[in-house]
């Protein structure tokens, strides 16, 4: 049996003003918090070509664990160093967004590419608008290709690729290759040589 339809007065809306706020995820004092900001912006956000040895070195000293060989490009943001773990060699491409409210573990070889979104955040919308956090695990050899995003509590299995502009949502098993965006074939741009020539002796053409 389905439920009833609610008149729209009836449904209910959360008033955001009393929803417990995020800084039960910082994990640190406001201070580092605020330093960090600055110092994402200076160094790990900056579209400038800087070195990537310097921005690896900037988020291990705000508590990042991120093992040797790894490749940071520009425009790369992190919330939380202090909740990144990236094993060795992997590589980070231009403009990827670890949103790590929880902590995100990322493996050894891996690729993350060009503006790729992952989010350890969510939201009881149902009850108060409470953050509710979930860590990530990208396993070792992972591809994630450009503009994918990944959400809390997603696993990411062993040597698994992931197509562009593809959600990630719960359990991807390893050396899968996954992606959302498949294509389906809905009429040609021209027509083909023969259905031409039959148009023209038609008179069609």
């Amino acid at each position: 049996m389905h439920d009833e339809p609610l008149n729209s007065e009836d449904i209910p809306v959360i008033n955001l003003a009393d929803a417990p706020g995020e800084r039960e995820a910082w994990d640190r004092p406001r201070a580092v918090v605020y330093l960090w900001a600055i110092c994402e912006l200076l160094f790990v956000t900056n579209a400038w070509q800087i070195s990537s040895a310097l921005r690896v070195w900037i988020l291990r000293k705000f508590g990042a664990e991120i093992g040797q060989g790894v490749i940071f490009r520009p425009r790369t943001r992190v919330k939380f160093p202090w909740k990144l773990h990236i094993g060795d060699r992997s590589w980070i491409g231009e403009g990827v967004w670890f949103h790590n409210q929880d902590h995100i573990y990322v493996g050894y070889d891996v690729v993350i590419s060009q503006e790729t979104f992952l989010t350890t955040g969510s939201h009881a919308h149902r009850r108060d608008m409470a953050l509710v956090t979930k860590p990530i695990w990208i396993r070792e050899g992972v591809w994630l290709t450009s503009r994918c995003v990944v959400l809390g509590g997603s696993d990411v299995g062993r040597s698994a690729v992931i197509g562009p502009n593809t959600v990630v949502r719960g359990i991807v098993e390893a050396n899968t290759v996954v992606s959302s965006s498949a294509l389906t074939t809905v009429g040609r741009r021209f027509p083909s040589t023969r259905s031409a020539a039959d148009a023209t002796m038609r008179g069609t053409g």
